[in-house]
């Protein structure tokens, strides 16, 4: 049982292991965006930010709504906020 839990931990820190990532994380720790949003925000083409939200998604690391055509991402919970900014503390010490 630990050994499964160990593993999925592992996995998970290798999502924040890629830095488009961890931009999109931190641009959506400040507030809901679309992918049009994120892609200007980080110079960055639609396509690229589509498919590392969707690993985000697939992590559960990010959730979606839909409003009409409009597809809104933010952070799935606290949690996630909680793990960029004690990265953050951390690095900065």
């Amino acid at each position: 049982m630990i050994e499964e839990l160990l593993y999925d931990l592992a996995e998970l820190y290798k999502i924040f292991g890629d830095s488009t990532r961890i931009r999109i994380l931190y641009a959506l720790s400040e507030k809901e965006m679309c992918v049009n949003e994120i892609s200007e925000e980080l110079s960055m083409t639609m396509s690229a930010i589509s498919h590392q939200l969707r690993i985000l998604k697939q992590a559960k690391l990010v959730k979606y709504r839909k409003d009409g055509k409009a597809v809104f991402y933010a952070l799935s919970d606290d949690h996630v906020k909680s793990i960029i900014k004690m990265g953050l503390e951390h690095i900065s010490e």
